[in-house]
C-alpha cells in the first residue's frame, strides 16, 4: 500500500514516524510533499521516505492521500488537486479540526465517487498511543474506512464513529490532554508543597495517571467502581475524594468539556458561512 501526505508538520511528520516505526508500512512507500523544501530535506533524510516535487505527484502515486495542512489551505489545494483525483481508486484523508465532510467534497468540486475520509487524531499519536475518530462519505465504502482504520490502529486506536459525534470527540479526546497536563501539574505541585522536587512529583504523578488508565481500560470496571475500591474507609483516599467533590471537580470537568464542545461547533458553523 502507498501512502502520501500533503503536509509534514507535527501531526502528519508523527503519523509518518509512527506507521514506519510499527513495521508494517516501509519508508519507501510513503511519499511526501511540503510546502517548505528546507523541512521536507531534512525529514527526507531523518525517515528515508519518499519526496515528491510537487502535491499532484504524491496524488498519482498513492493509494491513500493525507492531507495534514492547516484548514485555511484546504480550498486552494483541493481545488488544484481535483483533475488528479482518481475515483474508485484514490482515498482522500483529512485530518483537519472543523472541516467537514461536506465542505471536503465542495473544496473536490464535488468529484462524483471520491471517497474522502475525515479523521480527528488527538496529541497521543506522538508516542503510538493516539485515539483517532474516523468517518466517510456517502461514496468511501466500508473496505475504504476499514484500510484507514487499521492504518490509524498502527498508532493508537482508532474507532468509527458518525460525524455528528466528531465536536463531543474532540473535547474528550482531542482537548482533554490539556487538561489531564493540568491535572498532573497540579498534583505535581501539591506535592512541591509538601517537599518533594518537582521533577520527581511530575513522574510520579505522571505514571499514577498513566497507570489510572491502563486499569480502566485493560480491567472492564467503571471508572467510578474502581475509585470506590481504592477509598477505604476511614481512609486518606475518600478524604482526596470528597474535597474533590466539595470543591466542585466533576462539574468543573463538565464545564471544561462543554465548553470545548461549543467552541467545536461554533468553528464548524463559522467554517461553513465562510467556506472559500
Amino acid at each position: 500500500m502507498k501512502i502520501g501526505f500533503i503536509g509534514i508538520g507535527n501531526m502528519g511528520g508523527a503519523m509518518i514516524k509512527g506507521f514506519i516505526q510499527s513495521g508494517r508500512v516501509e519508508a519507501e512507500n510513503i511519499f511526501v510533499s511540503n510546502r517548505t523544501p528546507e523541512r521536507m530535506q531534512d525529514f527526507v533524510k531523518e525517515t528515508n521516505v519518499q519526496a515528491c516535487r510537487s502535491n499532484k505527484e504524491v496524488v498519482e502515486k498513492a493509494e491513500i492521500v493525507f492531507l495534514a495542512v492547516k484548514p485555511k489551505d484546504f480550498p486552494e489545494i483541493l481545488s488544484e488537486l481535483q483533475p488528479a483525483f482518481q475515483p474508485g481508486k484514490s482515498i482522500l484523508v483529512s485530518i483537519a479540526a472543523g472541516m467537514t465532510l461536506e465542505q471536503l467534497e465542495q473544496y473536490t468540486n464535488e468529484a462524483a465517487d471520491m471517497s474522502i475520509i475525515r479523521v480527528m487524531p488527538n496529541l497521543g499519536s506522538l508516542i503510538g498511543e493516539g485515539m483517532t475518530a474516523v468517518a466517510g462519505n456517502e461514496a468511501a465504502s466500508q473496505d475504504d474506512v476499514s484500510l484507514v482504520l487499521n492504518l490509524l490502529a498502527l498508532i493508537g486506536e482508532a474507532i468509527e464513529l458518525p460525524e455528528e459525534q466528531f465536536s463531543i470527540f474532540s473535547a474528550i479526546a482531542g482537548c482533554s490532554p490539556a487538561f489531564t497536563f493540568t491535572y498532573i501539574d497540579a498534583l505535581a505541585r501539591a506535592a512541591v508543597r509538601h517537599g518533594l522536587n518537582k521533577e520527581t512529583a511530575t513522574r510520579i504523578a505522571s505514571q499514577a495517571v498513566l497507570g489510572s488508565a491502563k486499569t480502566v481500560l485493560e480491567s472492564g470496571i467503571s471508572p467510578m467502581n474502581l475509585a470506590d475500591q481504592v477509598a477505604s474507609p476511614g481512609g486518606t483516599t475518600i478524604e482526596g475524594v470528597l474535597t474533590l467533590a466539595d470543591t466542585g471537580f466533576v462539574s468543573a470537568v463538565v464545564q471544561a468539556v462543554d465548553a470545548s464542545y461549543k467552541k467545536d461547533i461554533e468553528m464548524i458553523q463559522r467554517s461553513s458561512e465562510n467556506p472559500r
